[in-house]
């Protein structure tokens, strides 16, 4: 039976009569857990993925978030991490090998790229970085021992989509895994694995969370894939999540749905503005119409994030330094995902403009939009732009 929303995030895994009929949840912060005799203990060694034993498999409080996040994401099963670049990695390396060779969309999340462009390639494993806006693509890239397909839909930067079903009807043709960050839509306006895909990563950091104080990572897929990646990868790398960071992001998910439906609808009005000001090169935003896949976005997603980028019209740093210094109410930090708005320029990169070597245009400014209202954002931006 379907479970709603609601049902999701206030209830499920919450076994109250357990835990003295709390309403929240208690933080079980012990590292290990006794037996009173040796033959439970043995029976619980051979269980130790779904019951306590030692907290770096697992933890009762993780594993209530655990089960939340799977069911949003409709998958079987779910695995938090530290992080979410050691969710990331951790999948990843969970599912190549030596020799193997992976597909993955051009300009992905920094430290994905990392990953593939310098740790795996010391072990032997090839990427290729491709336009992931067209699915022939993913295709013309296929070698015979393609393993991977790795996609970031929308894209956390320059924000562009693959068509995910289409994408997955050619994996699957040719026995390829794939896996994709879904950080940016959230379960509740993506579902990948209701398209095919195989595996889901996330940086929990971002709107699980939604406070920016808890760094966290999230693996969503199969019982089966979910037991491998506990077994060997998560249990030999050590990257746990603590209890206390698991409790503070199921603080963070009680409120999802009303913080991005807020957010969405504040972003919309923002990019509306910004979409007709003159000093604005141009945007990116799966959700508007000037996007060039915004039929696309419509058709897989049922909503949009609350971050984008714009392209500046000036022709050196300052007046990239000038916009951003003189905004009033965006913090200029990375991350995104609270309550907070953001700017991000990626000429913080390098100290001039002739040192910027980066596949991102330089005059691009990434803009997180937070819980503020509206119209205090818009008179933000437009008298700095003004500046420019």
């Amino acid at each position: 039976m379907e479970q709603s929303l609601s049902y999701i995030i206030n209830q499920l895994g919450e076994d109250r009569e357990l835990y003295y009929g709390a309403v929240s949840p208690p933080i079980i912060q012990s590292t290990n857990f006794c037996f009173n005799t040796v033959q439970a203990m043995r029976n619980r060694l051979k269980e130790e993925f779904c019951a306590p034993f030692y907290t770096r498999g697992y933890n009762p409080t993780v594993a209530i978030v655990r089960k939340k996040i799977a069911a949003l994401e409709s998958a079987e099963d779910c695995m938090l991490f530290s992080s979410g670049s050691a969710a990331i990695a951790s999948a990843v390396i969970a599912v190549l090998k030596q020799g193997d060779h992976v597909v993955c969309v051009k300009k992905p999340y920094s430290w994905t790229n990392q990953l593939f462009q310098t740790l795996l390639k010391r072990f032997g494993v090839e990427t290729d970085f491709i336009d992931g806006t067209d699915p022939h693509n993913f295709e013309k890239a296929i070698r015979p021992n393609t393993a991977l397909f790795f996609l970031e839909s929308p894209n956390s930067m320059t924000f562009e989509l693959q068509d995910i079903s289409a994408v997955v009807a050619i994996a699957k043709n040719h026995g390829i895994t794939t896996m994709i960050d879904n950080s940016y839509a959230t379960p509740l306006h993506q579902k990948p694995i209701e398209m095919g895909v195989d595996i889901v990563c996330h940086s929990a950091t971002k709107y699980f969370s939604g406070h920016s104080d808890v760094v966290a990572g999230a693996v969503c897929g199969s019982k089966a894939f979910i037991d491998r990646l506990f077994s060997h990868e998560l249990m030999t790398l050590g990257a746990i999540i603590s209890p206390h960071d698991a409790w503070q992001l199921m603080k963070g998910m009680r409120t999802l749905p009303i913080r991005m439906e807020r957010v969405n609808k504040t972003t919309a009005q923002v990019v509306k503005f910004l979409e007709n000001h003159p000093k604005i090169q141009k945007i990116h935003y799966p959700f508007s119409e000037k996007h060039p896949q915004f039929t696309l976005a419509k058709k897989q997603m049922k909503g949009s994030g609350g971050m984008f980028s714009i392209q500046i019209k000036t022709d050196n740093y300052d007046g990239i330094e000038r916009f951003c210094d003189n905004l009033n109410h965006f913090l200029l930090a990375c991350s995104w995902g609270g309550f907070e708005s953001l700017a991000f320029p990626v000429c913080a990169f390098t100290d001039t403009k002739e040192e910027y070597k980066y596949d991102i245009p330089w005059n691009l400014v990434r803009i997180y939009i937070g819980l503020e209202d509206a119209d205090e954002l818009i008179t933000d931006l437009k008298q700095a732009l003004d500046k420019v």
